[in-house]
Formats: structure tokens, sequence, C-alpha cells
């Protein structure tokens, strides 16, 4: 590691493309500052902008591409009306959110797309405070930065290699395996919600500690073999992580394989095995993440994170006729009454990969860990790592009821926020909690 105390250049310090509202038909704005577009200064005040054949209707006219540009990207601010976030989880809901940096609006699928062009430190800082309590303990932070800003350089390195014919999906007449990355976003690096990292802009309250930890990790990675790592995290990993092909594209990573959340390896059973996976499912062993601590908690869920009670096990439950419509209706196949959900293929943490659904009209196994969370809920199943009990059969066989027993939130892979925050409780480093859920892995500055 570099000495974090020497001054800091930001002269190779990166821009970022952030997509925040995304293919709307109207966008509302304020300029909170003076911002530039096409060599004209526009004032603080209220605009809007809306999609009109195939353009961009503003201010009377017609455009392809609108760009509010600033010479004082780290000052310079702008305010988005009614940004979603949470998007099609179960806390989805809307709220103004202000950003630093230019502003840049475009077309994407008959429909108008908000990007926010901003430097990569001030992107952090939002991430720090957006993803966990911007009161969180300095190590946590520290750690949190690390990975985040190696997560997005990581990405946008991945974009640079990805081509037109990059698959994502797996489909035959009985089965249909898809994985939901980054590479969704073709217009600009990341967007600003879950399905990437959650960014908020200045909308959430930094600290003068979140923004000393950015400045003391500036340009710090971390690397395998001189490579940026591509640093995955999650709220829970529930007790196991998972490797990273098992959710993403199969490409083994040295650095997100699967290991306890705890320091004793040797008492991990093998969780791709279906009974032992039941067996550590349904118990509640010792693991960083397996506290109800509340300073704890309030340090990694932000207020509409702490409307879930339970992250490291939890239950579900649904009648026949509630899991029969909604896998019809998540998944576009009648499958008839559900008889059956009989998990094929498990991964490190027991999170399911492939899933066997027996209905009365139709058998499909469906995969990987995301398809499968978005097919058994309304919005997303916290994991799938779960059991399902059946019970009250029918006439016919057919069970009426159906228990999701599950283990953590998130898909698991890499660094457990949960898990993180007891670490750093407990007195960890943030270089040990690294290490912890990044083996192999060291800490360098890029620029």
């Amino acid at each position: 590691m570099g000495d974090t105390g020497q001054k800091k250049s930001q002269i190779n310090e990166p821009l970022i493309h952030v997509g925040i509202l995304l293919e709307q038909p109207k966008i509302s704005f304020s300029l909170l500052t003076a911002y530039k577009f096409k060599g004209k200064e526009y004032a603080p005040g209220d605009y809007s902008v809306e999609f009109s054949d195939g353009e961009i209707f503003f201010n009377g006219e017609l455009y392809d591409e609108i760009s509010f540009e600033t010479d004082r990207p780290h000052k310079d601010s702008f305010e988005l009306k009614n940004v979603i976030i949470g998007v099609n989880f179960h806390w989805e809901r809307k709220e103004n959110q202000l950003f630093l940096g230019a502003l840049k609006f475009i077309v994407e699928n008959d429909a108008i797309s908000a990007i926010n062009i901003v430097s990569l430190e001030d992107y952090l800082t939002s991430v720090i405070s957006s993803e966990m309590n911007a009161t969180s303990s300095e190590e946590l932070l520290k750690a949190h930065s690390v990975i985040s800003r190696s997560w997005l350089l990581a990405q946008i390195q991945k974009k640079k290699l990805i081509r037109k014919k990059y698959n994502t999906s797996f489909v035959t007449s009985t089965e249909i395996v898809r994985w939901y990355d980054r590479e969704d976003h073709l217009n600009f690096d990341v967007c600003s919600d879950d399905h990437c990292q959650r960014y908020q802009g200045v909308t959430k309250q930094s600290t003068p500690l979140v923004k000393q930890v950015v400045v003391q990790t500036h340009g710090e990675v971390l690397t395998y073999n001189g490579t940026i790592c591509d640093a995955r995290f999650s709220k829970c990993c529930g007790g196991v992580t998972e490797a990273f092909e098992n959710v993403w594209e199969p490409i083994a990573h040295p650095y997100l394989q699967g290991k306890a959340d705890f320091t004793d390896n040797a008492s991990l059973p093998d969780l791709t095995l279906e009974e032992q996976a039941g067996a550590w499912i349904r118990s509640a062993p010792p693991a960083f993440c397996n506290t109800q601590d509340a300073v704890v908690l309030r340090q990694v869920l932000n207020d509409y994170d702490r409307e879930t009670a339970d992250f490291y096990r939890w239950k579900v439950a649904y009648s026949q006729e509630e899991l029969g419509r909604l896998i019809r209706e998540r998944s576009g196949t009648d499958y008839g009454e559900i008889i059956d959900l009989q998990p094929l293929e498990r991964g490190t943490s027991g999170r399911i990969l492939r899933l066997r659904i027996i209905g009365t009209k139709r058998v499909m196994i469906i995969g990987k860990e995301l398809e499968i969370r978005r097919t058994l809920s309304p919005s997303h199943l916290y994991s799938a790592a779960f059991v399902v009990d059946t019970a009250e059969e029918n006439d016919g066989g057919i069970p009426q009821k159906f228990t999701f027993t599950g283990a953590g939130w998130g898909h698991g892979v890499g660094l457990c926020q949960i898990g993180a925050a007891l670490m750093a409780e407990k007195g960890y480093s943030h270089e040990a909690i690294l290490r912890h859920y990044f083996p192999h892995t060291q800490i360098d500055r890029k620029y």
C-alpha cells in the first residue's frame, strides 16, 4: 500500500457516467447552479425534458441529446425529481435526489434517460453513504471504499472487452438459465440502483468521516495478479459466501470462491449437497453476519433496508393460488397448479443454481440465482438459499401451502456487508476485512 497521507493528485481520476433515471417519457429537474448547454448559460431554476418523435423536447426545441456542462464538477449541482430507488425490490419508491457534476439526457427505447457525469471519488463518497449508513465505523467505510472503487473500475474495463455475442442466457424447451449483470447498460458505465451500486448523489447525508476515508484510500483498489478485482458485495451472505461463476458468467475468480463467514473453515459443511444444505439453512450457526446487534445493523442498513427484519434466516409462505399466480405472472409461463419445487444444483453457499418447477401443465428448469429469486417473489426473494416445505395436500395430492425457509439477503458473492460491519465492530482493520472476503488479493493504488 502507498502512503495514504501523501497529497493526492486528481489529474488521472476518471469521470464516471452513471445512469440515474432510466427510460422515462418526461423528466423534471432543477439546476441549482448555472450550467451551459450548446454555449448558452442556463440559470438556476426548474426545467423539464420530454420524449417527442424520437427526440428530446426541451425549451421549445428538439434535440438528439442534451448535455448540461460544468467547469466546476465538484461544486455545481442539480436535482432530479421522482428518482426511482429499489427498482423491482420490496422497498421501491420515488424521491428527489441531488447530484454533483454534469447532467446528460439521451434517448433510449423511445424514452429519455438521465445520466450524471461525475468524478469517481465524488461518486464513491455518495456510494459509501448510499450503500451503507454514513455513521458506520471507519474500518468498514475504508473497506467499502476500496471494493466499490475496484468494482467500478473492473466494470469499465469489462465493458471494453464485451462483444455483441456476449451471452447471458441459455434457453431450451425445458430449461431457462439467465444471469443479470452490468452489461445490461450500453450507454453509460453503471446505473445508480441495486442492480449496480446504490448511488443517490448528495441526497444521503454524508459525514466528515466518509469524506476522510475516501481521501485516505484515494485511488486504492484490490488486485489479483496485477488485475483490478471484480469486487462484489451483498447485504448478508447467510453464513457462507457464494462463488462468482455460480451467479454470473462461468469464469472462476480465485478471490471470489465460497468460504465461511467465520474463522473456522474446518466446520463448514458441503452446502452443494442437498441434505447438508437443508440442515444448514434450517439452523442458525455462528457467523459474522449472524447478528441482531442494532448498532451493527444501523451501520449497514438505511431506513428502508430496516423494513426487512430478518436477514440471516427468513421465512416466506404462499398458498397454492398465490404461488401459481406469482410464478405465472413473473415468468410468463402457466405451470398450472404447482406440484413441487426441486433444487437440482446448489452453490457453495447453499444457493440454488438450478430449480425444477413441476406443475400440472408444465415442467421447467430455471436458473441462475437471480432468475429464481425473481420468479418466486413479487419483487425479489431475499436469496436463492432456501428449502421448501409443503402442506395441506388436496385429494389429488397437490399441496395447498408452500413455506420457504431461507438464508441471507442477496447473491452472497464477495464481501458480506453485515458480516464486515461486525468484524469492524470487533476491531478488525479494513485490510483484515478485505483479506477475509477476498483472499489472495492485495491493495494497490492505481491513480
